[in-house]
């Protein structure tokens, strides 16, 4: 007997955007912090966020009934709380605030997917700067705000899986790492905080500096932590026996991948190692959904950046010089790919 048609999975991710807008504007809006760990109102939700009455209650009964919301009570009476998981994540005052990704998919993205046919017409970048991957940075780079969210959106959703990442691989027996792209230098206070033998530095552009020196003083490790400023394109890498790359690869072209490759091989020792994490796509390019979306993300914010195989990086690290990879699962989609010198 075949299995009856379905069209519920159809429906339900070609409407996926009403859920979506209704989550990404809760987390703009702060309904998730505005509750915090206790519980209110309605109506004193609504007036501590700025809701219209006509429609407070299907906004917030709708966030019930997707599971980011408690309710007690109905109607007018209604008492309203966070879940276990939107008081941990989607509240921030909270460390493991993931939001941030959340408020720039509202902010930027979301009105850039729009964009896909024209992304897959024509190849090129849709986003605000419409050029390619450096004119994507250098006008990200340039605008202060943007710039910052970008920080935080990155640190929020990289955070895990740099955490994983000290647990999946052992750095008992290496001395110096260097994050290239460090950003806010989370996957540097990840590492440190579990080695306290390792000297670990962070590098990246030098309007990064100030944020990523407030956020490891704030992880008390100042001194343990070295900020660097420099270009990764222009500048050759410090000498380190670990070099790791966090989500950095995907944002480039294939030749400037390559480069990226090679001046870590550059960099590091005769036993030194090169990791990278990134969203991995299968080599089946089957199963990681999120691997290959985030691929079609980088087509829409920089034209020429996108994800790749672990197969993939064996070959351009084989190239380069390197003697062999392997990949290490991580958290979610993401993995640790993995380059021996």
């Amino acid at each position: 007997m075949t299995d009856p048609l379905n069209p519920s999975r159809i429906m339900e991710t070609g409407m996926a955007f009403w859920p979506s807008q209704v989550l990404l504007t809760a987390v703009k809006l702060g309904v998730f912090t505005a509750l915090g760990g206790g519980a209110m109102s309605g109506q004193a939700l609504a007036d501590a966020v700025g809701l219209h009455e006509s429609r407070t209650w299907d906004f917030l009964d709708t966030l019930v009934a997707l599971q980011f919301l408690e309710r007690e009570g109905s109607g007018r009476y209604a008492v309203y709380r966070n879940t276990k998981d939107t008081a941990a994540f989607l509240d921030r005052s909270k460390p493991d605030y993931l939001g941030g990704i959340l408020e720039m998919a509202h902010d930027r993205l979301y009105a850039d997917w729009s964009r896909l046919i024209e992304g897959l017409r024509n190849g090129e970048a849709q986003a605000q700067s419409k050029g390619n991957a450096q004119a994507t940075f250098d006008a990200l780079y340039a605008d202060r705000q943007r710039l910052e969210q970008f920080i935080s959106a990155m640190t929020s959703v990289q955070r895990r899986s740099f955490t994983s990442l000290a647990e999946a691989y052992d750095f008992s027996r290496h001395r110096h790492l260097c994050d290239i792209g460090g950003s806010e230098a989370a996957l540097s206070v990840a590492i440190v905080s579990r080695y306290p033998q390792l000297e670990c530095s962070s590098l990246d552009l030098p309007a990064v500096e100030p944020v990523a020196r407030q956020a490891v003083e704030k992880a008390g490790l100042t001194g343990r932590i070295t900020l660097l400023s420099g270009d990764f394109f222009a500048d050759p890498f410090p000498a380190a026996d670990v070099i790791t790359m966090g989500n950095i690869l995907h944002d480039w072209g294939l030749e400037q991948k390559k480069l990226l490759i090679r001046k870590a091989y550059e960099a590091l020792p005769a036993d030194g190692v090169y990791i990278v994490v990134e969203s991995i796509i299968d080599d089946e390019r089957r199963h990681n959904a999120h691997g290959l979306m985030m691929s079609l993300n980088m087509l829409i914010e920089t034209g020429s950046g996108f994800n790749f195989t672990g197969r993939d990086f064996a070959c351009w690290c084989e190239e380069a010089g390197f003697r062999r990879t392997e990949v290490r699962p991580l958290i979610g989609p993401s993995s640790a790919a993995i380059a021996y010198k």
